[in-house]
């Protein structure tokens, strides 16, 4: 079972690059997120050509997020994360796949540091903790998959003395990132490469790509439940390089089933 994330960051300008890394990856499962589409404008018939199911959760011009599937059912479980209903932005989507909990997400960016953004930012990860403490209670096979918006250690981007004050990098996230991992969220690509660096975005300046010097921001996170099934996984970095590509690169992994 391979299941991947990708932040396509715009799913119609940039649906050649998608429907190319779908054709070539051959995913099971996959995470997008910053579709910049509202919900009528989602390519569904490309995505179903591609052979793949899909349910999704757009916004005009912003954010948006959908869970693609391969022969399998999704059940949609909810379609906002729970615990502010004045909160309209398409940030979180939630289903049932292969007897899996699916929680796609594209966790506020926070920025510029301090201000409303951020503090928006601190209450989306309130909520999203409260979710996931009931996914770890209730002992369920789930994965948390998407970009975070949070570099979780200093290996985890380029010159990190640069980024102190970057709601990416902010004491408080990483923090709130750690207590996700000890609650028991398995980081699978930290898992999977404890030692080396491994970035998953690379700004469109100053040749940050061609310099590798990126950070790491999308996540694959999985329950106590799917610890042990975990085999491979990686960064598909040379999607990046692609003409037109997103500033991010799909992350994947590879489950025991």
């Amino acid at each position: 079972m391979k299941i991947a994330t990708y932040n396509v960051n715009g799913i119609n300008g940039r649906l050649p690059v998608l429907l190319q890394w779908l054709k070539e990856a051959q995913q099971d499962i996959v995470c997008l997120q910053e579709l910049k589409a509202p919900q009528e404008r989602f390519p569904v018939k490309e995505i179903n050509a591609a052979g793949y199911q899909a349910i999704w959760k757009g916004q005009k011009s912003w954010n948006g997020v959908a869970i693609l599937a391969k022969d399998l059912e999704i059940t949609e479980v909810q379609s906002a994360l729970p615990g502010d209903s004045k909160d309209l932005q398409s940030r979180y989507i939630e289903a049932i796949i292969d007897q899996m909990v699916i929680c796609c997400l594209y966790l506020p960016n926070g920025n510029p540091y301090p201000g409303p953004k951020f503090d928006y930012k601190l209450d989306w990860i309130k909520r999203l903790k409260k979710r996931t403490n009931q996914l770890i209670k209730m002992e369920l096979p789930a994965l948390l998959i998407g970009d975070f918006n949070i570099i979780p250690e200093p290996v985890d981007v380029y010159k990190p003395e640069r980024w102190e004050n970057d709601a990416l990098y902010r004491t408080e996230v990483r923090k709130a990132y750690r207590e996700l991992l000890n609650k028991g969220w398995l980081d699978s690509i930290r898992k999977l490469y404890p030692d080396e660096t491994v970035y998953t975005f690379w700004d469109y300046l100053y040749k940050a790509y061609d310099r590798n010097a990126g950070i790491r921001l999308d996540h694959i996170l999985l329950s106590p439940y799917l610890h042990s099934s975990l085999q491979s996984g990686g960064v598909d970095s040379h999607v990046r390089g692609w003409t037109k590509s997103s500033d991010h690169a799909p992350v994947w992994i590879q489950l025991e089933k």
